[in-house]
């Protein structure tokens, strides 16, 4: 008998098993293959735009993603420096080797958590409330909390050209029996696919043809606890190379033997939008001359060399031509083949914010079951739902991240309210609040609530709290001194404009041209650089900050106007039909939910407003 089940080894399911276990909990994670715990099956990377800022608040909340990332970097840069705060986001190569031995470790090494090897066939259902879950040898395993995380391995198949076969990345079994069987349940069922392009042997590249990319020459950690586990001057270089007229001449020829493109007749799930195949790059932007491609390590253990922005499902000797059309890799030897992979997922608007399951009571689940892609958004998810189990189980309230104080909130509410097409990935521009929500104060959003849960220690906390501290420390020292036309000499040689009357030290900040170590030679105590930058950007950006946090209080009235579960929309006859239709099928919280689906109108939203005053 356990408290809570865990279905699926992969990052969700890592963070979720890890999370029920520390709050306490006798968890069991279920997994295919410990082997394959904490795999990376396609990219070798973690973080990215916006997703590197999940990282952060993953570890802000107590979760392990980040630290074992840092643990296991190749390479590491801060993405879009050039750019605005809010969309500047860490980026790491990671070992595919090292960071899935890492969190294994980890895993083995928790109190409370249990592994175990096998498949689940179906979960087990009393009075419409979880009891556990049957394995497909016939083993029965009780639990209080069911959550499934499941992946890509849900009816999954493998598809490289005219070929299709049932199995899950590396060719293991995939979950043959729970989709259908959670089907029968009531469950929405979605057919969704993505792809991986092929690795080439390193040893079999010229390199000569190709740009290299360093990571940042300073330190960098995913993790607030900034402890650096590798030596910035020797990180694994990436390579940049470009597709060519004769690969796009190779894939317009042979479309029609593309898994995609005519190979099967029999693909239903629909594709990711943002991470296309090579193929579906050449078809929708046909003008361009070319496409950028990256040669990314993916281990110091081994030699395969991830070929990142070609994912394809051709057959095997058309894959041998587009690879060799490709600069530096006209000799280049494959070491394994490109494919698709086509697998189940459910309807995530029948589920609750704390990603329980609207239709079974004490069943949650996470990552890409919910149709998301990428593995930071399902840690994110994992950690919730673990977070929310426990929180459960001990008969409280659940942890609901807002929109307004997080990636993960965004992503969830998005999941949601909004549902998705095709595999759901992060991005900046999905965050209306992104100058609230910036890599560099994950931590200072969120870190009140990991303590409260347990999951941060308190030497931990402390040291936030210093932080903080200081953070307020310096704001006064910068607001309360003040610079008078004595200083014009000093703003001169910073090349500033001089001063004909006093001006504090933070309205001086405001100048774009000055930086924040410029003025330290005037402040009474001394600063790290973390402190540093929270003044220079709380400075910089203050109208921004503002403005977004007079959008955020009127959202927050919306978001506190209840909507009872059971509404009868259909008794509001000035409601629009499409209106009635969506809300129905969402079933939101709040007006301020409500408020965020496609096909409500403002006028909808003031008729539901005034009846729920009324």
């Amino acid at each position: 008998m356990y408290e809570i089940i865990v279905v699926g080894g992969g990052h969700a399911g890592c963070e979720a098993s890890l999370a029920g276990a520390r709050m306490g909990h006798k968890t069991l994670l279920i997994t295919g293959n410990i082997d394959n715990i904490a795999d990376m099956p396609c990219n070798p990377s973690i973080g990215g735009s916006a997703k590197g800022i999940v990282v952060r608040e993953i570890d802000a909340l107590g979760g392990e993603m980040g630290r074992c990332a840092d643990k296991s970097l190749l390479q590491i840069k801060m993405l879009n420096r050039a750019k605005g705060p809010a969309v500047r986001s860490l980026r790491a190569q990671a070992d595919k080797i090292t960071y899935p031995k890492n969190m294994l470790k980890t895993l083995r090494s928790t109190s409370n958590l249990d592994i175990k090897e096998a498949l689940v066939k179906d979960i087990l259902v009393k009075d419409g409330k979880i009891t556990g879950v049957l394995l497909e040898d016939g083993t029965v395993i009780d639990s209080s909390i069911v959550i499934l995380t499941t992946g890509t391995y849900l009816n999954a198949d493998i598809m490289i050209g005219s070929t299709r076969h049932r199995e899950g990345p590396h060719g293991e079994r995939p979950s043959n029996y729970l989709s259908d069987n959670l089907a029968k349940k009531g469950f929405k069922i979605r057919r969704l696919k993505t792809g991986t392009p092929p690795r080439i042997l390193r040893s079999s590249i010229d390199f000569s043809k190709t740009k290299p990319e360093y990571g940042d020459n300073e330190r960098l950690t995913f993790s607030f606890e900034n402890n650096i586990y590798y030596d910035v001057n020797k990180q694994e270089p990436c390579f940049l190379t470009y597709t060519t007229k004769k690969t796009h001449e190779i894939i317009n020829k042979n479309l029609s033997k593309s898994s995609m493109y005519g190979g099967l007749d029999d693909i239903k799930g629909v594709g990711p939008r943002y991470c296309p195949s090579i193929e579906d790059k050449v078809v929708r932007f046909n003008d361009k001359e070319r496409h950028q491609l990256f040669l990314e390590p993916e281990s110091l253990f081994y030699d395969d060399i991830y070929l990142q922005g070609f994912s394809t499902s051709m057959p095997t000797d058309v894959q041998e031509e587009m690879v060799h059309s490709l600069p530096g890799l006209e000799n280049a030897k494959i070491l394994k083949y490109a494919y698709a992979i086509e697998y189940d997922a459910i309807d995530s608007r029948d589920l609750k914010f704390s990603l329980e399951s609207k239709l079974i009571e004490n069943l949650y689940t996470a990552g890409q079951i919910n149709g998301t892609s990428g593995y930071e958004e399902a840690a994110g998810q994992g950690l919730v739902a673990g977070i929310n189990a426990s929180l459960k189980l001990d008969g409280k309230e659940p942890l609901i991240l807002k929109r307004s104080e997080s990636y993960i909130g965004v992503l969830i509410d998005d999941l949601i309210t909004k549902g998705i097409r095709d595999p759901y990935r992060l991005l900046t521009s999905r965050a209306e609040y992104r100058l609230l929500l910036r890599s560099d104060n994950a931590d200072l959003r969120l870190t009140d609530y990991g303590y409260k849960l347990g999951l941060i220690s308190d030497k931990r906390y402390e040291l936030f709290l210093e932080k903080k501290k200081n953070i307020e420390k310096c704001m006064k020292e910068f607001n309360d001194i003040r610079i008078t036309p004595k200083e014009n000499e000093y703003l001169k040689e910073i090349k500033t404009e001089v001063l004909t009357s006093g001006i504090s030290l933070y309205e001086l900040l405001k100048r774009p041209e000055i930086g924040v170590q410029s003025l330290t030679k005037y402040l009474t105590n001394s600063y790290d650089n973390e402190v540093l930058e929270q003044i220079s950007l709380s400075a910089k950006y203050d109208g921004y900050i503002k403005k977004a946090m007079v959008e955020v209080h009127k959202m927050e009235k919306a978001e506190n106007t209840r909507i009872p579960l059971d509404f009868d929309y259909d008794s509001l006859h000035n409601l629009a039909s499409e209106a009635k239709q969506k809300l129905k099928e969402v079933r939101p919280d709040t007006i301020g939910q409500a408020m965020r689906i496609s096909g409500v109108n403002p006028a909808d939203i003031s008729i539901l407003t005034m009846y729920l005053k009324g």
